[in-house]
């Protein structure tokens, strides 16, 4: 009896076990479902996404003679004029160099949950550049090397429609079209640089044309400080921001656009003892065009306008005293190109680079000059640089050496704030290389 019940107890429990383990095992539609629903969820968009940017980039340079200049010598803009000692020796013929690394960089892209039917994106960036000089009157380096803001945006995406907000690249700065040198320098006081808060529309007209509209106002680089202004205190003083509106061409090969822009500045709110009311007005230009394919790429930019010193361009504004005592303004005219050429070779890439700017002045009778390019008596009248570069690439690893000529000339200046008489032509080489590793 206790032999049969045992021998039922192992009968029953087998069977329960294989209809348990039949009822477990999955069938191949089962298992078809669950290898469709886990491809669904691996190919399902991320809700939440970001990726890490940057590189580590550091750069040698020597100069052969002194030139206005920002962060330890690293962005060079234009050959300093004559300096004579009581010997008659030139001061501003020494040369220098430095080795500096306050250019790497880093960054974060991300995005979210589409906004109102639209694609969401951001963008912070910074490097180590720093906002300020050394104070030559004191220890210390100001903010070299302490890290700056650079970009810092938000966008929402429409299939025909693009709306930016936060601080990004000054709209007549062009991504797909700057100087391709290996300076830091990237073509400055040839071409516009930084950047600056706005709200910035861009609209597809048709899907190679763009309208781009901009309200903007300056930040990091701003224009001249006026006789009783603080720093930037013109763009916060102004009621209404830089308007600026740009019609691109884009396709596989080309992209040409032109573009322009009106700026009100208010430097300051009393002169004279008196409210000012007074501003500075001033109108901007610009055209370029880029060609493209698998051998070389080439690009051109001209730009013409008044007050372009927020631009690191030179020129700025004059200051002229009216009957009641108080300063008024005029912008001075500043015009500039350059063309740029390089190989589009992945691993060694050529290149070469030639700018040239003008300072074209402003009407006489002024009582003060707000502008980039003078010194004491003497103002610029046109600086142009010429480089050649090559660019070695293996993954994201570059060295590039770059040679550089800067010429400036300087002369008197004249009631109509250009150079007149007295004029010297002196010039700067700068011989450099440049190492990046990018991720």
């Amino acid at each position: 009896m206790k032999k049969t019940t045992v021998l039922l107890g192992i009968v029953s429990s087998l069977f329960f076990s294989n209809w348990i383990i039949a009822q477990e095992t999955p069938t191949n539609e089962d298992l078809l479902k669950r290898i469709e629903a886990l491809e669904a969820e691996k190919n399902k968009p991320k809700e939440w996404d970001a990726s890490l940017y940057g590189w580590v980039r550091t750069e040698y340079n020597f100069d052969s003679r002194q030139s206005a200049y920002s962060r330890e010598f690293h962005l060079n803009l234009y050959p300093l004029d004559e300096k004579l000692d009581a010997n008659g020796e030139d001061i501003n013929a020494a040369g220098g160099s430095n080795f500096l690394a306050i250019t790497s960089r880093v960054g974060i892209r991300f995005k979210g949950p589409d906004v109102w039917g639209a694609k969401a994106t951001g963008n912070i960036e910074a490097d180590f550049f720093g906002n300020t000089e050394l104070n030559k009157t004191s220890a210390g380096s100001g903010s070299t090397g302490l890290m700056r803001l650079r970009h810092a945006t938000a966008t929402l995406t429409w299939p025909k429609t693009a709306l930016t907000f936060g601080q990004t690249w000054y709209p007549s700065f062009i991504t797909d079209v700057f100087p391709g040198v290996a300076n830091f320098n990237t073509g400055i006081v040839f071409n516009p640089f930084g950047w600056a808060g706005q709200i910035k529309v861009a609209q597809k007209l048709t899907p190679e044309l763009t309208l781009t509209l901009v309200a903007y106002k300056d930040r990091e680089f701003q224009t001249a400080n006026a006789v009783g202004a603080s720093v930037n205190s013109a763009t916060f003083n102004s009621s209404i921001p830089t308007f600026h509106g740009q019609l691109q061409y884009k396709t596989k090969t080309v992209t040409t656009g032109l573009g322009a822009e009106y700026q009100s500045l208010k430097p300051v709110i009393e002169s004279g003892g008196l409210v000012s009311d007074q501003t500075v007005n001033s109108d901007m230009y610009f055209g370029y065009f880029k060609y493209a394919n698998d051998k070389i790429i080439t690009k051109l930019y001209g730009i013409t306008g008044g007050n372009l010193h927020h631009l690191v361009m030179l020129g700025g504004f004059a200051g002229y005293t009216e009957p009641n005592g108080q300063e008024s303004y005029k912008p001075t005219k500043t015009s500039a190109f350059w063309i740029d050429v390089a190989s589009a070779n992945p691993k060694v890439a050529p290149g070469v680079f030639f700018g040239y700017t003008k300072n074209s002045g402003v009407d006489a009778g002024y009582k003060n000059l707000y502008i980039r390019g003078v010194s004491g008596a003497r103002v610029l009248d046109a600086v142009w640089r010429a480089s050649a570069r090559v660019d070695f690439k293996q993954n994201k690893f570059n060295v590039s050496p770059e040679l550089e000529y800067t010429a400036a000339k300087w002369g008197d200046i004249s009631p109509e704030a250009t150079a007149q008489n007295n004029m010297k032509d002196v010039g700067n080489f700068r011989a450099m290389v440049r190492v990046m590793y990018s991720f």
